[in-house]
């Protein structure tokens, strides 16, 4: 009985502060607009660099501008725009022909990505190979010298034999099958290597025996390859409310998805599907546009306030690398940066938020409150982890990474708009509104270093303790941060360091670098090479 008049008592208190009042409802109600917006179909998942892409940011910019923001892009836009490299491409301007014919790119024939660019016509034969000609190259005749090996990379292979036949003086060389069976080749336009001079190219199977059944055949051959780069333009978007203070709080998130899951980053296994990310990252642009419409019209007025949403999240944090690297404001007036990244799941049972970047400052632990009537908060220390904040961090600017977990649509075509919990979003903006209004007098953060997490794959045993640069184009992997305390540091790597190979594994990409950490394990010696400017180095280490 006691229990219960407690709870009588109790009750009308909880009810009261959880009561939405009619301008609590007009912001949920406007978060429910923009992420049914933002993940709608319309914009086919917001992929970086597309037409869905576009209707985000002329919709992200219009809300700026409807908001009374002051336009912080490019030539006094909302617009800042990068670009992304995504490797090479077949240039138009490619061709082959034999005999007057002329065969279709791609199809009957494909410059390999080590190739040089080049022009060639001459009368040829494929049983000639003389200086200062084009020769050829039958897979047939790898596959026997290679019997005795069942891991042959067939595409290694024809790159030495290139190698090795432009010393004795070919002009380009012309790789073909003669074969009974057809050969998993193609353009692989994201490897990073380093182009021969001659050009190198394949003609298809069926091309082959139509040219080449008469190896003592003569024959004119025309050729051009023009291989140049693939790239493609993110944008983000930002907009400032200037209250002429000296420092700046900058409130972000991504707005980009994943598209179809065309840069295969999706973890849907089904056919082709349009990737909505309602939570992953609606719901943290929604916020940001919330919050610039609260404080357009708060009168806390002794911070400016800049709100950008980031494209190229997730390629590699690039739009927020970009940013940083050409801010719209000093870097040093930035006080602090709040980022908000899937903050539309908080779950009914567990009510707790994660908030990361906890200890990039020692006021935080004065300012975050553990719990509220709404949620419970889980926090972290570091100051890098998956998403925007980390790019402001490594800039030594005090970070919060607002986010309410895993689930099972994460990176999948079933994150939709119908799973959102709107008014626990809405809690969230509270909380971040009530950080804002406590250091509205503070004066600047200081900023602390922290002990960051491994941010390399959970797979390996193994690390180096690196930040990679996601945006690099060049053969490598380069550090855009070397973790305190981390084999790297201790060692003597630096920032910049670009690496190319551990022992005797070459490290031309991501892919080749997880792959070679994968082959050790903890007490492995291993020397990593790395270039410095135009400087090779070596660094002798202990995993």
């Amino acid at each position: 009985m006691k229990n219960v008049l407690i709870f009588i008592i109790l009750f009308p208190q909880f009810v009261a502060a959880q009561r939405l009042t009619k301008s609590d409802k007009v912001i949920i109600e406007n978060l429910k607009t923009e992420i049914t917006y933002l993940a709608s179909d319309q914009l086919e998942g917001r992929r970086t660099g597309t037409h869905g892409e576009k209707l985000a940011y002329e919709y992200l910019a219009g809300e700026f501008k409807k908001s009374g923001l002051i336009p912080k892009g490019d030539n006094n836009s909302f617009i800042q725009a990068f670009d992304i490299n995504e490797g090479k491409k077949i240039l138009p301007t490619t061709y082959l022909t034999i005999n007057g014919d002329s065969l279709e790119v791609e199809k009957d024939f494909f410059p390999f990505i080590f190739s040089g660019n080049g022009k060639v016509k001459a009368y040829v034969s494929p049983a000639i190979s003389e200086k200062g000609m084009p020769w050829f190259l039958d897979i047939k005749d790898i596959a026997k010298a290679n019997l005795a090996n069942p891991h042959l990379d067939l595409e290694e292979a024809i790159e030495n034999k290139a190698i090795e036949f432009e010393k004795k003086g070919a002009t380009e060389l012309i790789v073909y099958n003669s074969g009974n069976t057809e050969n998993e080749l193609d353009f692989e336009g994201k490897s990073k290597i380093i182009p021969l001079k001659i050009p190198v190219v394949f003609i298809t199977k069926s091309a082959a025996k139509k040219y080449f059944s008469d190896q003592s055949a003569n024959f004119e051959l025309a050729l051009k390859v023009a291989i140049g780069d693939k790239k493609r333009t993110g944008h983000n978007v930002a907009g400032y409310i200037d209250n002429s203070a000296p420092n700046t709080i900058i409130i972000g998130a991504h707005y980009d998805h994943l598209g179809y899951g065309e840069d295969h980053n999706s973890l849907w296994t089904g056919k082709p599907e349009i990737h909505n990310g309602a939570d992953d990252n609606a719901s943290g642009t929604a916020l940001v546009l919330e919050l610039a419409k609260l404080l357009k019209k708060s009168k806390y007025k002794n911070n400016n306030y800049l709100f950008t949403c980031f494209s190229g999240e997730e390629l590699g944090l690039l739009g927020s690398k970009y940013f940083t690297e050409h801010p719209a404001i000093p870097l040093k007036s930035i006080d602090y940066m709040i980022n908000c990244d899937m903050v539309g799941r908080l779950n009914d049972s567990t009510h707790t938020i994660f908030i990361g970047g906890y200890g990039t400052s020692p006021e935080w632990g004065n300012l975050l409150p553990e719990k509220t009537k709404a949620f419970n908060v889980k926090f972290d220390s570091s100051g890098i982890g998956p998403s925007d904040h980390t790019s402001f961090y490594l800039k030594n600017i005090p970070v919060l990474f607002f986010f309410t977990g895993m689930h099972k649509d994460y990176h999948k075509p079933t994150d939709d708009v119908d799973k959102i919990n709107f008014t626990g979003e809405f809690r969230i903006i509270e909380y971040i509104y009530d950080i804002i209004n406590k250091t509205n007098k503070s004066g600047k953060l200081t900023f602390s270093k922290t002990r960051d997490s491994n941010m390399e794959s959970v797979h390996f045993t193994v690390t180096l303790g690196i930040m990679p640069d996601y945006s690099f184009s060049g053969r490598g992997v380069r550090a855009d941060a070397i973790i305190d305390g981390k084999i790297a540091q201790k060692a003597g790597m630096i920032t910049g360091d670009i690496i190319t190979s551990l022992d005797n594994y070459p490290v031309s990409d991501l892919n080749s670098y997880m792959l070679a950490l994968s082959k050790f394990k903890k007490g492995d010696d291993a020397k990593v090479t790395v270039l410095r400017g135009k400087e090779e180095m070596t660094f002798n280490i202990v995993f």
